[in-house]
């Protein structure tokens, strides 16, 4: 529901439940502070020494701190830029068939549903078509008792949080993938940057954004540790491609982003190792790799889930 564990066999992790049974407002992070660097009256006659031929000293300590402020920096607008894309995901039982034909009445009646799990998923098109895992939704796709319903958490332009019920819109678990539709009219939204994963190079940096036991907005960065990875999909079958990362992806963070330093999207986060009886993930997990994604999710979105994969 939540993440793939990888063990001896491919296990949901257990299903991680929200903290709070609202989102938090969405907060538009402070600005960040520039460093102050104090150079010495030492250092400051250097500067005035003649003849000279390298770089003062001085301004040789100052570099290192003004790069780690331009690194910090970078990660904190990257953040700030692509974290409107990302929606957090709630599926939710009903006890009962609902009477009124309001969808908007039931989702406001969260006493009377059961949160089953959350995920992550990211915004596709200004249409409200969202990207997530089948996983994190099958149990969605698979209903035939009218009780299953997903609760989509989004972000506006403005930095307005609004949530509205995800339709599913296609699947396909040869490839863990599966496309929602929600009603943003009234709202302007942010989609993802969408990047290559075919020019990928181990040892570049990357970062994960999602919703890890229901913490929102939560950013966690890492390098691509290999490439061509085969991970299990839960058809039984083998996605091959993945991309293998050090960046923390936990129960929860399941169809979320893998951005690059860019803030483009590269993979759809998916799945984890965890040490055995712990569920806690290894520091090897696996994302599907954006190239893939391209070539499923537009055929979804006009086409539907494929026939071989409907039930």
């Amino acid at each position: 529901m939540a993440l793939f564990s990888l063990r001896n066999n491919l296990f949901p992790l257990p299903t991680p439940l929200p903290i709070l049974n609202t989102p938090s407002s969405t907060k538009t992070l402070p600005s960040v502070t520039t460093r102050r660097t104090t150079i010495f009256g030492s250092s400051i006659l250097l500067l005035n020494l003649p003849n000279l031929n390298s770089t003062p000293l001085a301004l040789a300590q100052v570099l290192p701190d003004d790069e780690l402020q331009q690194q910090e920096d970078h990660v904190v607008q990257l953040f700030q830029d692509t974290s409107p894309s990302v929606v957090f995901i709630k599926d939710l039982e009903l006890n009962k068939v609902p009477k009124s034909s309001s969808k908007g009445a039931v989702l406001n009646e969260d006493e009377d549903a059961k949160v089953e799990g959350t995920g992550s998923g990211f915004i596709w098109d200004k249409f409200g078509h969202i990207v997530t895992n089948y996983h994190v939704v099958s149990k969605l796709a698979t209903d035939t008792s009218g009780l299953q319903r997903c609760k989509v958490f989004l972000v506006d332009a403005k930095g307005n949080s609004f949530y509205r019920e995800g339709k599913i819109i296609g699947f396909d678990p040869a490839y863990d993938l599966a496309v929602l539709k929600v009603d943003v009219v009234g709202y302007k939204i942010k989609p993802a940057n969408v990047g290559q994963s075919n020019n990928l190079r181990v040892g570049q940096s990357c970062f994960a954004i999602g919703n890890p036991y229901g913490y929102e907005n939560t950013l966690t960065t890492g390098v691509v540790s290999g490439l061509g990875r085969e991970i299990p999909s839960p058809n039984g079958g083998a996605i091959r491609g993945a991309i293998q990362t050090d960046a923390a992806i936990n129960a929860g963070n399941s169809g979320g982003p893998l951005i690059n330093s860019y803030g483009h999207v590269i993979g759809v986060n998916t799945a984890t190792f965890t040490k055995k009886g712990t569920g806690v993930s290894s520091g090897v997990n696996f994302a599907i790799p954006i190239d893939t994604v391209m070539r499923t999710v537009p055929y979804l979105i006009v086409y539907g889930t494929p026939y071989s994969n409907r039930f």
